[in-house]
């Protein structure tokens, strides 16, 4: 399974979604999304993590909450490490 580089700033993950840089960083509080971040503290997305962010807004406006998506086995599915080479 390939790793999909983090490459894109906040800024351009929000152009693209059209969130706010509180609401991306309120998913990532509430343990949604998992950015890298630079030596100098910077957020790192991928194209995958503005899929899940697109993919969580929706969530939320049809009335989920972040417990329920957190607990969702889907939201999790990118955290495993994979058990093979």
């Amino acid at each position: 399974m390939a790793v999909e580089s983090k490459v894109m700033s906040i800024g351009v993950v929000c152009e693209l979604t059209g969130l706010t840089e509180r609401k991306i960083r309120y998913y990532e509080q509430r343990k949604l999304i998992f950015p890298d971040r630079t030596k100098g503290g910077n957020r790192r997305y991928s194209f995958q993590d503005v899929e899940k962010l697109m993919d969580i807004h929706q969530k939320m406006q049809e009335g989920f909450n972040t417990v329920e998506l957190r607990e969702s086995p889907r939201s999790h599915r990118r955290r495993c490490t994979p058990i093979y080479p």
